[in-house]
């Protein structure tokens, strides 16, 4: 494998007729990690991975790797690996026959097709037929056709889907040890609680818009904290004056992005007694559906962006 190389998106749009599938979508993903890209069924994944892979043409708008667009790599398999659709392999040939057409068509030494079906966990059914595989299965074979060229990059649409919780597992720490190698891998998925366990870090996208980029520990730190005193007013300027964000309510303040204990700090330092001090989210999943509801998402991180209507995924 040659020399690690990012995944650089720069204000990519899509747009389908009147529905605006992606909006100035700007984000890096980084060799040596692997980059969950999380939205819900609906916000513009696919649309993305496929402007990303060449598939569909931007309405404006960049995303290339290491620099240069999908189309205009000398070796695309030997550079990129791409599994989207688990289904999509020829049921009646076996898997190995399978790799072997994309192997002798991209003149990749055929013995790398016995390598990566025992990579996958698939070599004593590398002669079965393909429409006989599970759903795991061909996730597993999925794998092994993005592993076909030793690629730098990896890019991986939904790949624990169809997976029992012996393959989850087996697909978490298979993920690690291709980031640890230094190759740049880009997982989506449509729910975070699947892939929290092999990610360091999210891009959240909703309605077609950037709504989250960075760590999980910063995602969580977007859960918001309900606080009320006597002194509300008295509450409130402290907790401006500490750069805190605060939506005034009848019920209290709901400060965004710092802890509640951080908060009671900042109230005792101000001598402001509080009588309310309540995290109203628990936890990564609350805190991304909270940025992928139905209502209009804040703005959270470096390229965070309001959402557009009719976005597809």
């Amino acid at each position: 494998m040659a020399a690690a190389t990012t995944i650089d998106v720069s204000q990519l749009s899509k747009a389908f007729g009147p529905v605006q599938a992606v909006s100035d979508l700007t984000f890096t993903v980084e060799p040596g990690q692997v980059t969950g890209f999380l939205g819900p069924n609906g916000a513009g994944k696919t649309t993305t991975l496929r402007m990303l892979l060449g598939l569909v043409r931007p309405s404006s708008g960049s995303a290339t790797f290491g620099g240069v667009g999908y189309h205009d790599l000398e070796q695309p398999l030997a550079m990129v690996g791409t599994a989207l659709e688990a289904s999509s392999f020829h049921p009646g040939r076996t898997a190995r026959a399978h790799l072997r057409i994309y192997a002798t068509a991209a003149a990749i030494d055929a013995g790398r097709v016995d390598r990566v079906l025992t990579q996958v966990g698939l070599a004593e059914h590398a002669d079965r037929r393909v429409g006989g595989y599970s759903l795991g299965m061909r996730q597993r074979l999925g794998l092994a056709f993005a592993l076909l060229g030793d690629p730098r990059v990896l890019v991986l649409d939904e790949p624990i889907n169809g997976l029992d919780p012996e393959g989850i597992r087996w697909i978490r720490g298979f993920l690690r040890e291709l980031a640890a190698e230094g190759r740049t891998v880009l997982v989506s998925s449509h729910l975070l609680s699947e892939v929290q366990q092999s990610v360091d870090r999210a891009v959240i996208i909703s309605r077609g818009r950037l709504v989250y980029d960075g760590t999980l520990a910063g995602l969580e730190m977007s859960a918001k904290v309900a606080v009320d005193a006597p002194d509300r007013a008295a509450l409130l300027s402290a907790l401006l004056a500490a750069g805190a964000r605060v939506d005034p309510t009848d019920a209290g303040l709901i400060v965004k992005d710092i802890p509640a204990a951080e908060i009671g700090a900042i109230a005792q330092r101000a001598g402001v007694p509080l009588s309310l001090l309540a995290a109203q989210q628990a936890g990564l999943e609350a805190a991304f559906l909270e940025l992928t509801s139905d209502e209009p998402p804040p703005r959270v991180g470096a390229h965070a962006a309001p959402p557009v209507e009719g976005a597809q995924s």
